[in-house]
C-alpha cells in the first residue's frame, strides 16, 4: 500500500468517526429539547415527567441547551468541512477506492440526517414558542 493510500484510508476513517459523533451530538439536541416540547404540545406531559424522572440528565441538558446546540453545531461544521473540503480524494487502488466511495456515501447520509435532526431540535427549542406567541395561538 502506498503512502497516499494509507493517508486517504486514515482520512476516511477520521471522517467517519466524526460523522458518527456528530450524529450522536445532534440526536442529543433532539432528545433534550425537541421531544419534550413536542410531547407537551401533544398533551403528553406525563410522558415528559416520566422521561425526566427516569433520565435526570435530560434536565441538565435542557438547562444548558445553548451549549448543547453550539457544540453540536460546531461538530456539524467540522464534519461538513472534513467531508466536502477541497483536495479530498480516495485511493487509486480499485478496492480501496470503492471502499472509500461507499464510506463517503454513508458519511454524507449520516451528515445530512444529523443536519436535519439538528434543525428540528433548533426549531423546537428556539423558534416554535416565539412563533406561537407571535401568532397568538
Amino acid at each position: 500500500m502506498s503512502n497516499q493510500e494509507v493517508m486517504a484510508d486514515k482520512t476516511s476513517d477520521t471522517g467517519k468517526g466524526v460523522t458518527i459523533f456528530t450524529l450522536f451530538t445532534t440526536t442529543g439536541t433532539l432528545i433534550c429539547c425537541a421531544l419534550p416540547i413536542i410531547f407537551v404540545t401533544l398533551g403528553m406531559g406525563a410522558t415528559v415527567v416520566a422521561m425526566t424522572s427516569t433520565f435526570p440528565f435530560l434536565i441538565t441538558l435542557s438547562q444548558h441547551k445553548i451549549w448543547v446546540f453550539a457544540f453540536s453545531g460546531l461538530m456539524l461544521l467540522v464534519s461538513g468541512w472534513l467531508m466536502f473540503r477541497p483536495g479530498r480524494s480516495c485511493p487509486t487502488d480499485k478496492e480501496l477506492g470503492q471502499a472509500c466511495s461507499i464510506a463517503h456515501k454513508w458519511n454524507k447520509r449520516i451528515y445530512w440526517t444529523s443536519v436535519t435532526i439538528w434543525a428540528i431540535g433548533f426549531a423546537a427549542a428556539y423558534l416554535l414558542l416565539p412563533l406561537r406567541i407571535w401568532l397568538d395561538i
